[in-house]
């Protein structure tokens, strides 16, 4: 193929250059053939690609289309109802929410329901009046002296540095306007979280950005600066994330800017990978420590602390400290592992921590068994998008709800997968100037406004449905699984089998 290629081609080049030489052809003929030709004979001799060595010229192609994978997979092969992380559907679900367009959907469903997977909820046909006032939730134990009244739905933490300045401007804008907080993540308080005066909630990681020594310490002075804004409404410990537990945070260097790295307190165009734990303390009892630490700093706001469950025994350890000293966290916020992230290693996004159901369940009831549920609130997040999402997880044990990619489609996101190469197309994960213009700050906030109204709004009508006029009458017992049905068919029919009754 190599030498086929350089014989036709060299032939070819050849006669164009003779052609134009007699003036029958123009010159940019023989320009064009021959910088095809010599990139050809170049990647004959390179020793890098494998794929161009044995085919010089048509090997781009591959390459190209390799790079619009994404582009293919989303818009000429998915199906309404198998996108991923997110489907189309619910994609369109928040896009038109954002809007505020008709969110309807026609037809009827496009899910299978006829199996064991389907959980359902039991709506009663005494449906009530949906309430027009949205639930707060007060975050703030006994050891807090300025407990916060929160909404039900909130932005989960990403950083400025994963999103972009205007991304962090139109949510924050956004939060102000509706009255939810907005989560800084561990990239620390940018003057974008600052601009529009929405309520933040400041979350400290490993890397301690924000409030950080020189060798990478926590700073107790520069985080009493930080955390006595008035905008700072709650602080929250990262202790691991669902998208990549026991794995610190990861920056790009191509998206860690002059700006970003003077924020956070290190080099410029360096990927930043924080530590995987906290070097501030090393056990239950050195969290515990910190937390009050915190809260006096603070002086006195809701501190808690965010985790991905992995060893369950270390969780319950953590509880059993809690009863011995008595320092409790304000909130605890539980990730799924199916939680999102701008970067992360695939085998930690694949296959480390707990999906958020389940570990949602453990807490709420190891909360209970050790009878610390009634003093802690439970935050949880990972793929709440929806109304159905936050009643299912309030079901599960929750008291808030946080989105993150939620939100992210409010602004602009089309799950275009580049969040981790700076190359986001709709400004939203991007530390490029020129995408960024794309997201304009007014308009997004708005439909991160919308968004937020909206799905609390459809929150409450589906709890109306159900016979309920509060969240706090939200159990478990309202949802109903697929092969639950053949247990209800055989109690109120006994003298016959279910499935012979359905058939």
């Amino acid at each position: 193929m190599r030498n086929q290629f350089l014989w036709i081609g060299g032939i070819l080049f050849s006669g164009l250059v003779v052609l134009h030489y007699f003036q029958i052809i123009p010159l940019a003929g023989p320009i064009i053939v021959g910088v095809i030709y010599f990139i050809g004979v170049y990647n004959t001799f390179q020793k890098n690609h494998a794929i161009l060595k044995n085919f010089p010229v048509l090997g781009y192609f591959r390459y190209f289309f390799e790079s619009i994978s994404p582009e293919i997979q989303q818009y000429f092969i998915e199906r309404n109802t198998d996108g991923k992380p997110f489907s189309r559907n619910h994609r369109a679900l928040v896009y038109r929410r954002a809007k505020s367009v008709n969110d309807t959907h026609p037809f009827g469903t496009q899910l299978e329901l006829n199996n064991s997977d389907y959980e359902g909820l039991r709506h009663s046909i005494y449906a009530r009046k949906p309430h027009e006032e949205f639930p707060r939730i007060k975050v703030g134990g006994k050891d807090c002296k300025q407990p916060y009244e929160a909404s039900l739905l909130n932005t989960s933490a990403m950083s400025f540095g994963s999103l972009s300045k205007n991304a962090i401007r139109a949510l924050n804008l956004g939060a102000k306007k509706g009255n939810y907080y907005h989560n800084t993540g561990e990239g620390s308080i940018s003057p974008y979280h600052l601009e529009n005066g929405g309520d933040l909630v400041w979350q400290i990681g490993t890397g301690y950005f924000g409030c950080r020594t020189e060798d990478g310490q926590f700073d107790p002075q520069k985080f009493k600066e930080g955390a006595n804004r008035p905008e700072v409404k709650m602080i929250e410990i990262k202790l691991s994330q669902g998208a990549k537990p026991g794995h610190g945070g990861v920056l790009p260097g191509e998206k860690n800017t002059p700006e970003i790295a003077k924020i956070r307190g290190v080099k410029p165009h360096t990927t930043v990978i924080s530590p995987p734990s906290h070097s501030h303390f090393s056990n239950a009892e050195g969290l515990l420590d910190f937390i009050v630490e915190l809260r006096e700093l603070s002086g006195g706001k809701p501190v808690g602390f965010k985790l991905c469950v992995g060893r369950a025994e270390e969780f319950v350890e953590l509880c059993e400290s809690m009863k011995k000293t008595g320092i409790k966290p304000d909130f605890i916020t539980v990730d799924g592992a199916e939680g999102g992230t701008g970067a992360a290693p695939l085998e930690f996004s694949d296959s480390v921590g707990l999906p958020l159901k389940p570990a949602l369940i453990f807490i709420h009831k190891v909360l209970q068994k050790m009878e610390l549920r009634n003093d802690i609130v439970i935050i949880a997040s990972g793929k709440i998008i929806s109304a159905e999402n936050i009643i299912k997880i309030r079901a599960l044990g929750a008291d808030i709800c946080n989105s993150a990619r939620g939100f992210m489609f409010s602004v602009g996101c089309i799950q275009a997968l580049r969040c981790n190469t700076n190359a986001c197309p709709t400004g939203v994960a991007t530390q490029n100037e020129m995408l960024q213009k794309g997201l304009v700050v007014s308009d997004k906030a708005e439909r991160a406004y919308n968004f937020h109204q909206n799905t609390l709004k459809a929150t409450m009508e589906l709890l109306a449905a159900c016979g309920l006029s509060s969240i706090q009458e939200i159990t478990i017992d309202m949802y109903l699984k697929g092969d639950e049905f053949v247990n209800i068919q055989n109690k109120y029919f006994p003298d016959k089998m279910a499935e012979e009754f359905l058939n």
